[in-house]
């Protein structure tokens, strides 16, 4: 039987709920196809935070080092500053494993309601750099408390992130329609996004099949409202996609549903895997919070292991119980997290399981 290690860390607020419940159905759906997982548990956060003065031990890295993938749930919480919580936990997991590419598909699930008048389904994934961009830590504040006070934020493009993010972008649109739509904003930025353009445009004279357009990110967000369908490989740089992909996934049917993957392509580390959604404070501890952007999350990770046989059976499942409307409030359901985990698990000890 295949053995993989995989860290859990649920984090913050309804993390807590929803990595339980993605460990219920992978452990259901391991066995039938031949495999098993080994869980550590990893009770990082902010609560730890509040103990310690630290999202994570010292040697937290060096302790994940080892596993196989990482399933992460949300970091986040109302008494921790967001770039305290953020910058201690997710972020190092990212860039200590270079997880350079943030890959976040966004498609309506079958019998999901739509935001826009014209709910026809659409298939988009952001690519989004992960480890450099405008998310960079160098610069400063001076004069703090005083009316001279100022802050500068420096973004860092280097030739070699915007050049594999793009190369990972144009291999992935080769698989689909062989477009991609860059997003820039090169008339008001005016040194790092024509840089940006630029090496994107070396790496599209490597893939003469891929049809690659170049839009300004103010413009392709109007665009995705307007038709999200003419999209398909979206490329962006880390702020650019972090905000499109919110888009994406609104225009999807919500946050709640989205699932998010942080990859290593070379596999030397472990890659992350976790919803897009935050910690939802508000909601946390009421048994609402959706479970299907976590467990399409673990999805995606077993489709990294190479288990594509049982991420590909999960997902539809995924699709099944959200038709049938086994599903949380947000998606105009009744369930609970626990009883929309019970839905798919049911679905899946019924399934047959592929040969």
């Amino acid at each position: 039987m295949r053995e993989y290690d995989i860290a859990a860390i649920p984090g913050d607020g309804i993390g807590q709920e929803t990595v339980p419940a993605a460990r219920r159905v992978l452990d259901a759906l391991a066995g039938p196809h031949g495999f098993r997982l080994r869980w550590t548990d990893y009770p990082w956060g902010c609560a730890y935070y509040g103990e310690t003065g630290r999202m994570m031990p010292e040697d937290g890295l060096e302790r994940l080092a080892g596993a196989d993938a990482i399933l992460l749930g949300a970091v986040g919480a109302p008494d921790v500053p967001d770039h305290v919580s953020l910058w201690g936990l997710l972020v190092p997991i990212r860039r200590r494993f270079d997880q350079y590419v943030s890959l976040r598909p966004a498609r309506p699930l079958p019998g999901t309601r739509l935001p826009l008048r014209d709910d026809r389904p659409f298939d988009v994934v952001v690519v989004r750099e992960n480890t450099e961009g405008e998310y960079s830590q160098i610069g400063g504040r001076m004069f703090t408390g005083t009316p001279e006070e100022f802050a500068v934020q420096e973004a860092v493009f280097t030739r070699r992130g915007v050049e594999r993010i793009a190369r990972y972008a144009f291999e992935l649109a080769e698989r689909r329609s062989g477009k991609v739509a860059s997003a820039t904003k090169s008339n008001g930025i005016v040194h790092t996004m024509p840089f940006w353009d630029e090496v994107v445009e070396e790496v599209a004279r490597d893939h003469p099949g891929v049809e690659l357009t170049r839009y300004h990110a103010d413009a392709l967000a109007a665009l995705l409202v307007l038709n999200p369908r003419r999209f398909d490989v979206i490329l962006a740089s880390n702020l650019l996609g972090d905000i499109l992909s919110d888009l994406t996934s609104a225009l999807a049917g919500g946050i709640g549903i989205a699932p998010c993957g942080n990859i290593d392509p070379t596999r030397r580390h472990p890659s992350m895997f976790e919803p897009i959604h935050g910690s939802a404070p508000d909601i946390a501890g009421t048994g609402t919070a959706n479970p299907i952007g976590q467990i399409w999350s673990a999805a995606m990770m077993l489709e990294h292991l190479g288990e594509t046989v049982a991420a590909a059976r999960l997902t539809k499942v995924l699709e099944q119980t959200v038709l049938a409307g086994d599903v949380t409030p947000d998606l105009g359901g009744a369930l609970s997290t626990d009883e929309v985990c019970d839905a798919i698990v049911e679905r899946l000890r019924h399934a047959a399981v592929p040969a």
